[in-house]
């Protein structure tokens, strides 16, 4: 018989996850005894602490961790130290007493940016089907922090995104992504849009993802990105637009594309397309082809739905 193990979201602000019951259902369809849980670290060794207990088989790592977790495991694969950000934690198959470090933010980014029309689909619980990508136009990304370098990497590489614009107050995170991004093949184009007379001479881009909590602008560099955001989504051409921030589900950018015409998804289906890739980690790639996908998929949308902590 299999043995008991625990797997955990580990960051702040986590209590409000709807992932834990969509990944007990994948565990006991693939008649395993393991427990997912949604675990408040206050510092980064606690998620240090959590990911090296024996009997924890993996971590999903979330905001403010993605890139501080990084030099503390024993290893990283390419993808994490390409990205520049890690989001997925497993036990190394040859040695189990190492933490490996992974980055599949950017898998749940493409698939969402695939989707078509999913609100049907949404409200019958299943996977949203996908469509193809529109190639070679430029992107825009909302935020400079560890989701954001999946982002970036999502569009470069699968997107093939002729230009990538970051909205972001803070100068410094910026300048720390362009140089995270220089390690892709190719090096993507980024441009920092600081105002929205900057904004106004730039094409309209077609991919938009937002990487930032929902929160009301103060700032003077605040309200430059709410407005130049806006002037983008105004124009005539829409595209599609991401917003990872998922508390609340119709996030402030949300609502904004969707008044003005973009078709947009929410960041609850992040969750949903990362769950292959995660469990062939934790539990290995035999073991995941049992995998219940739409099982899976049932399980997060219905919990999406009726969740008071995300729904508000």
């Amino acid at each position: 018989m299999a043995e008991e193990k625990t797997l955990h979201l580990v960051g702040i602000g986590v209590g409000h996850s709807i992932a834990p019951g969509m990944h007990n259902h994948i565990a006991k369809s693939m008649n395993l005894p393991w427990s997912f849980y949604s675990t408040e670290c206050a510092t980064v060794d606690e998620v240090l602490a959590i990911g090296k207990a024996s009997n924890c088989a993996g971590l999903v790592v979330t905001m403010p961790y993605k890139n501080t977790v990084m030099p503390r495991l024993d290893a990283l694969d390419d993808l994490a130290t390409t990205i520049g950000a890690c989001n997925n934690v497993y036990r190394d198959p040859t040695n189990p007493d190492q933490l490996r470090g992974t980055n599949t933010d950017w898998i749940g980014i493409k698939g969402c940016l695939l989707e078509t029309d999913a609100a049907q689909e949404t409200a019958e619980k299943k996977k949203p089907t996908q469509t193809e990508p529109v190639l070679g136009k430029p992107a825009l990304i909302v935020g400079a922090g560890g989701a954001s370098r999946a982002a970036v990497y999502a569009l470069t590489s699968h997107f093939q995104a002729s230009a990538i614009y970051v909205l972001n107050r803070d100068e410094d995170e910026v300048a720390a992504l362009l140089a995270d991004a220089q390690r892709l093949s190719p090096v993507p184009k980024i441009t920092h849009v600081k105002s929205v007379e900057q904004a106004r001479k730039l094409p309209t881009p077609y991919y938009v993802v937002g990487t930032v909590p929902d929160l009301e602008p103060k700032t003077t560099a605040e309200l430059a990105v709410k407005e130049s955001l806006e002037e983008f989504l105004s124009r005539s051409e829409k595209g599609v637009l991401l917003d990872m921030c998922f508390k609340p589900r119709r996030t402030r950018m949300i609502k904004l594309a969707k008044a003005l015409g973009w078709p947009a998804v929410e960041g609850t289906h992040v969750i949903g397309y990362q769950i292959e890739e995660q469990w062939k980690l934790w539990a290995g790639e035999k073991r995941a082809e049992q995998l219940d996908k739409d099982g899976a998929w049932r399980v997060l949308l219905e919990a999406a739905e009726n969740s008071p902590g995300i729904n508000f």
